[in-house]
């Protein structure tokens, strides 16, 4: 199993792109019988309010470009059923919109998410199969492999490669996510500078304004404007809650790892 591991993380760090290596996995999903490819990583499952985070990254093959719209600016990745599942298992799992199927979206299935429903119907993307990885510190990964149409064998055979697609999946991610930069591993929109999230962390410490600036030899008017502006793009009343936001979306974290 090592030796077959090393296989296949050889043949995608032959690539030194982050698209590169995508490609690279898409072409060996498709020996497995997949059609498309979609690939999504999110920093944090949940933001502020409790509702699903969207993705920081999504990458798409043979699918149509509307869906980084319909999924980030319409907000249908908080609906979608797959991803309910994706955030509750750790195990790779056949989905399938029909709303007679019987598979693990079912439950999550209504009303609500129709909309995401209809867009994957509309374009035959109604049955796949989705591998959920999990990281070390909240944040997590989806790879998805669909086929085209509704051919009924399908699932008989997404489920006889389902254990081979869960291991191409954890050792591709393994390879594509020291590519991924700094956006792609922020949550939320704000972007800090590095010396708000400098100011940020001293400030989570109890240290004052005063102190800061000691420790980052600026003047203390200096360090107050940084976390004012901080404060600002977090969208917080007060400082307080500016670290407490920040904290909740790691941006004061320094860059989180991941090792298979």
């Amino acid at each position: 199993m090592l030796d077959e591991i090393r296989a296949i993380k050889t043949q995608f760090t032959d690539h030194q792109t982050l698209d590169g290596r995508i490609d690279q996995v898409f072409e060996e999903m498709k020996a497995l019988g997949f059609e498309a490819l979609i690939y999504d990583y999110t920093p944090i499952p949940y933001d502020l309010d409790g509702e699903i985070m969207i993705p920081s990254l999504l990458k798409l093959r043979n699918i149509s470009d509307d869906m980084h719209d319909y999924w980030f600016n319409r907000g249908y990745f908080r609906i979608d059923p797959v991803q309910q599942v994706a955030l509750r298992t750790s195990t790779p799992f056949f989905w399938n919109y029909d709303a007679n199927a019987e598979t693990l979206i079912n439950r999550f299935m209504g009303e609500n998410t129709e909309p995401v429903a209809r867009y994957l119907s509309e374009r035959d993307m109604s049955t796949g199969v989705t591998v959920p990885i999990h990281m070390p510190r909240g944040d997590y990964a989806t790879v998805t492999g669909i086929r085209y149409g509704r051919e009924k064998g399908f699932q008989k055979q997404a489920l006889r490669y389902i254990a081979d697609f869960g291991l191409l999946a954890h050792v591709f991610h393994e390879a594509a996510f020291p590519l991924f930069d700094a956006d792609a591993c922020s949550a939320g929109k704000a972007r800090l500078t590095e010396r708000e999230r400098e100011c940020l962390r001293y400030s989570a410490e109890g240290l004052s304004a005063k102190e800061i600036a000691r420790i980052i030899e600026r003047s203390v008017p200096t360090v107050v404007m940084h976390l004012n502006a901080a404060a600002k793009k977090l969208g917080a009343k007060n400082r307080t809650q500016a670290v407490v936001r920040a904290t909740h979306y790691r941006l004061l974290e320094d860059r989180p790892s991941y090792n298979l």
